[in-house]
């Protein structure tokens, strides 16, 4: 039988494209390199903190860049606002958040009580808290808060600086009447003479010490602990690739807040309702350093669990080297870091 020319030049024209399609596809991973979102492993929403004392989260919020990065992979941001480490820790020790903003000190406070949360981004290092004292006060220094009462927020960073500075000036908490009040309550009670002072944080901090001439009678940036980010150990364990895109976001915010400091401080200003003047005051009192945690944040973390340790506030029985270990895990920030 005679095949005509026409007819085989057809037919293999249709098996090299059939070829050509068939090594082009998807399907064939033999040197495949597609790399699409359909391959990642990511929740369906994303519930991120935002807090006053956290520029970097005010400045991820106000900018919309989480929102529109996950909308094109069909995920939905939900932005839940922190007042302090303790609401922060709470929230996500109840799974209403994914990621939560703490001071590094309150976490490992957590951590040692069994709070099942990882530090996985380092902010900054700001010097948000002091003891404070209304501007007609007579008291000036730690040793003359003595039988006096202090607010303070149970849990935080301010409370952590509380007791250091009482320690280190031969007081404990025992010494003092300690007010138990979220930050922004206890600067409104040290402005109404309700108290005698303050464990103060910022931004409330500096809008006392700007507008209203409060005294700051005790400061050590040694004694304030690290703006840590923080994610849920399930939620890491289950979506690692949505931790990483979460801190790549972080990183693009602290990058760009360092190159664009005057519209950084500008969104501080608006979102936490500030006067020019005290968002400044915060924004110079924060360092957007090395977001990888690293030996000085862990030594630094470890420091202040052993004298928490001394103040039972952490269990004695509690190895503190080990708690800071597992607490601050570095692999995901050193991945996006630049």
């Amino acid at each position: 039988m005679r095949i005509r020319k026409g007819v085989v030049r057809t037919a293999a024209v249709a098996l090299m494209t059939a070829l050509a399609t068939a090594a082009c596809s998807p399907s064939n991973t033999g040197n495949s390199t597609h790399t699409s979102t359909q391959n990642k492993h990511l929740p369906k929403v994303i519930r991120l903190d935002y807090a006053y004392y956290s520029p970097l989260s005010l400045v991820l919020k106000s900018q919309g860049w989480a929102d529109k990065t996950f909308a094109k992979e069909g995920i939905k941001v939900q932005w839940v606002l922190d007042q302090g480490s303790n609401t922060a820790i709470q929230y996500l020790d109840s799974n209403s958040i994914d990621f939560g903003t703490t001071a590094g000190g309150a976490a490992v406070v957590a951590v040692a009580k069994g709070s099942p949360i990882e530090g996985v981004y380092v902010a900054s290092k700001p010097e948000w808290t002091a003891l404070v004292v209304d501007k007609d006060s007579d008291i000036h220094s730690v040793a003359d808060l003595k039988g006096k009462t202090v607010a303070t927020t149970l849990g935080t960073d301010p409370y952590i600086f509380l007791v250091r500075a009482l320690q280190q000036s031969g007081l404990s908490v025992n010494d003092v009447k300690i007010v138990n009040l979220q930050h922004n309550n206890g600067a409104d009670a040290l402005l109404r003479h309700q108290v005698d002072a303050w464990a103060g944080l910022d931004p409330y901090m500096a809008k006392l010490q700007v507008q209203d001439g409060a005294k700051l009678i005790y400061r050590n940036p040694d004694y304030n602990s690290y703006c840590v980010l923080n994610v849920r150990d399930d939620f890491a364990k289950t979506y690692p690739d949505a931790v990483r895109q979460v801190l790549q976001l972080y990183e693009r915010a602290r990058t760009w807040t360092k190159s664009h400091p005057q519209q950084a401080l500008k969104i501080v200003e608006q979102d936490a309702n500030l006067q020019p003047s005290v968002a400044k005051v915060v924004m110079d009192r924060n360092d957007f350093l090395d977001p990888v945690p690293s030996a000085a944040e862990r030594q630094t973390l470890v420091e202040t669990g052993q004298v928490l340790q001394q103040s039972n506030i952490i269990p004695k029985s509690a190895d503190v080297k080990q708690v800071v270990a597992k607490y601050l895990q570095p692999q995901f920030a050193q991945q996006v870091a630049k």
